[in-house]
């Protein structure tokens, strides 16, 4: 297989390795220079996967190098800072069964209280039963999966069957996804912001794009005299804006997108929030006369929108598995195809169904354009009290960086061909959706402070928002617009475990964060419980335990992470091993685990919505000619919604070891 520019594995890491040499040779130069500096370090993060819900091992799950050089200096008084990094992953190449050319295969899909699982392009409701019972023009739901030359090819071939990887194939609303890079297999590909349409040579170099990732900082600032002892301080460049107090989780922090196709949420945010060009200007106030110390924050965020990175179907990372959805959805739209457990004919029968292209899936995807309307705006207060209290008030103007799919999203009825009855080109509950991201308003605060009895330090941090949008079958739009509250709380302890180290503190750090949705919609109707699929409140608790020894040259942790909706939890143990001034290894693990049964994840899927009246009316209905959900529900497609980020992996168990080396 060849990766973007046709070069063989070995070729590509040589290429790998003279960049590298290219890029020492003027950090070199620049170190020898008096008033700058220059730090470079190469890094291999090796990982390796145990199995999938399929029962098959996964293997390799990285590969990536990384090389980094981070450069300072000043220029006529201004500071300038840079940092330049370039990603290549070998996984792309080494495990091609898995992540490459040739991953995935041929699929079944199942049909409820039906014939046994039939394969993609042969549901059991096609076009010639269609034709055929019930009257309606010829391939209403049918597709191409048989003739290469025809338009919309869309074979039985580099598929694996929604949600696969992650939970049992079962009821659920499920479908074929391609699982190939885009370079080899384009169906389902489409930008969704920055992902969604790479070919194996991207996704491998991933840093080097049209948005200059490789650039990961490059800034100019200064500080300027203001009347009295005031000071204005400037920085204007290509930057990460940091504004929250806690770890893995965000609740403040929102200004920069983030790359969860790196690591999940297990990385650090440092290296995974997508630097932005930003202008932030601080008025330094000083001290006054209820402060020991207070400045104001402006934030202009002036770069062309760019949402989180969720993963591309068919990469190691695909946080809450949405990337398959959104390709899967998409190649629905674009070419057809074969859904299970769809279309019900009888008590209990659920029969896998072919679709056409054109009736369901993702029609379009609106990424907001480069305007000055479309720019971010904030402003931030910070202070601190006589009695050391350190706090701000924050206030945001942003486009929400998840994406809302907005059902209905077709002028006519894609089935009949007819109109819908509104006037607003729109079908009721018709699951043809548009990708969209709204407008968010933010307001919020956070603060530190130390209790001195506990010898502890807390951080708080809280947040309302205005205008972020969530599934809900309840709606005819398929989506609903509610504010949301979120918080956390941390307590960090230095604490003496004697049977630990008994010469040095271990240190012990808690977060509890906390999810409410208003205005929640949940209802239960004739087949279930139909309405949003995220939990109306979530807690979700973490807890560090890292210790210090040999001198802190070795440190052992372990991280643990538990959502409490979803009962799913994680851990994460590690030793970092200082060698030398040079060399750092880190070798670990992070295991995921669920108590209790899947079913808890099962959510309304539309199946009974009924938008192609009376055809997919539930069996018996009594109202088969209106369009409403019934609450039919699977894990598939929304379960992954309420799984979160950890029950969505429960089935990515990995051990990595991460070798670190400073030029």
């Amino acid at each position: 297989m060849n990766n973007r520019d046709g070069r063989r594995p070995a070729a590509a890491m040589a290429r790998a390795v003279a960049l590298g040499l290219a890029l020492l040779a003027p950090v070199k130069a620049i170190q020898a220079q008096d008033g700058w500096k220059a730090d470079v370090f190469y890094e291999n993060d090796s990982r390796y996967r145990f199995q999938d819900a399929t029962g098959g091992t996964v293997g390799l799950s990285k590969f990536r190098n990384t090389l980094q050089a981070e450069i300072s200096g000043s220029v006529a008084g201004w500071q300038v800072n840079s940092t330049l990094r370039g990603t290549w992953d070998g996984v792309y190449l080494m495990n091609e069964d898995q992540y490459g050319s040739r991953a995935g295969g041929p699929i079944t899909l199942n049909s409820v209280g039906g014939p046994p699982p039939l394969p993609h392009g042969g549901g059991a409701v096609n076009a010639e039963v269609v034709a055929g019972v019930f009257g309606l023009p010829d391939n209403a739901f049918g597709f191409n999966s048989t003739d290469p030359n025809a338009p919309g090819y869309n074979p039985n071939q580099g598929l694996r069957v929604l949600g696969d990887r992650w939970h049992p194939v079962g009821a659920g609303v499920a479908f074929g996804v391609p699982v190939r890079p885009c370079s080899e297999d384009r169906r389902g590909c489409t930008n969704f912001g920055g992902y969604g349409n790479l070919g194996s040579g991207d996704l491998a170099w991933s840093d080097f794009n049209r948005r200059l990732d490789a650039l990961r900082e490059f800034t100019v600032s200064n500080t300027l005299p203001l009347a009295g002892d005031d000071q204005l301080f400037v920085k204007i460049g290509r930057q990460q804006v940091v504004w929250g107090r806690t770890d893995l989780f965000r609740v403040l922090d929102v200004i920069n997108p983030v790359d969860y196709s790196r690591n999940n949420i297990y990385d650090e945010l440092e290296d995974i929030r997508f630097p932005m060009w930003i202008a932030t200007a601080e008025w330094r106030m000083g001290a006054t006369s209820f402060l020991q110390d207070s400045n104001l924050q402006l934030v202009w965020n002036f770069d062309k929108f760019r949402p989180n990175n969720l993963g591309q179907c068919g990469t190691a990372n695909t946080i809450l598995d949405a990337g398959c959805l959104f390709r899967g959805l998409k190649n629905l739209w674009d070419n057809g195809g074969t859904v299970a457990n769809f279309a019900n004919v009888g008590p209990g029968v659920f029969l896998s169904t072919d679709f056409g292209p054109g009736q369901i899936g993702i029609r379009d995807v609106e990424l907001p354009k480069h305007s000055l309307a479309n720019t971010q705006i904030g402003a931030k207060f910070e202070g601190i009290t006589a009695g050391g209290l350190s706090f701000s008030l924050n206030a945001l103007h942003y486009r929400s960086q998840l994406p809302s799919l907005q059902g209905g999203r077709a002028a006519t009825n894609s089935f009949t061909g007819g109109p819908c009855n509104t006037g607003n080109d729109r079908c009721p509950y018709l699951i043809a959706f548009d990708m969209v991201f709204p407008r968010v308003n933010l307001i919020g605060g956070s603060a530190d402070f130390e209790l001195q009895d506990l010898k502890a330090a807390v951080r708080v941090e809280a947040a309302l928002t205005d205008g972020e949008q969530f599934a809900n079958t309840l709606k005819p739009e398929l989506y609903s617009e509610n504010n949301v509250f979120r918080s956390v709380v941390g307590i960090d302890r230095p604490t003496f475990i004697p049977f630990i180290n008994p010469n040095r503190t271990t240190l012990i750090s808690a977060q509890i964060f906390y999810q409410h949705i208003f205005d929640h919609q949940r209802k239960r109707d004739s087949l279930g419980t139909a309405g949003m699929a995220d939990w109306e409140d979530n807690v979700i608790g973490t807890l560090l335990i890292k210790a210090f020894l040999v001198n802190d040259r070795v440190s052992p942790q372990v991280v643990t992470a538990y959502d409490v909706a979803a009962r799913a939890g994680v851990t994460a143990p590690s030793v970092d091993w200082i060698v030398n001034d040079q060399v750092k290894l880190t070798v670990g693990a992070n295991i995921k685990w669920v108590t209790g049964d899947l079913d808890r994840y099962e959510v309304d899927d539309c199946r009974s919505c009924n938008p192609f009246a009376p055809f997919t009316a539930p069996f018996g209905d009594a109202d088969p000619m209106t369009a409403f959900s019934r609450g039919l529900s699977g894990l598939e497609p929304l379960g992954r919604f309420r799984a979160g980020p950890i029950g969505a992996a429960r089935k990515e168990d990995e051990i990595f070891a991460t070798l670190r080396y400073a030029f």
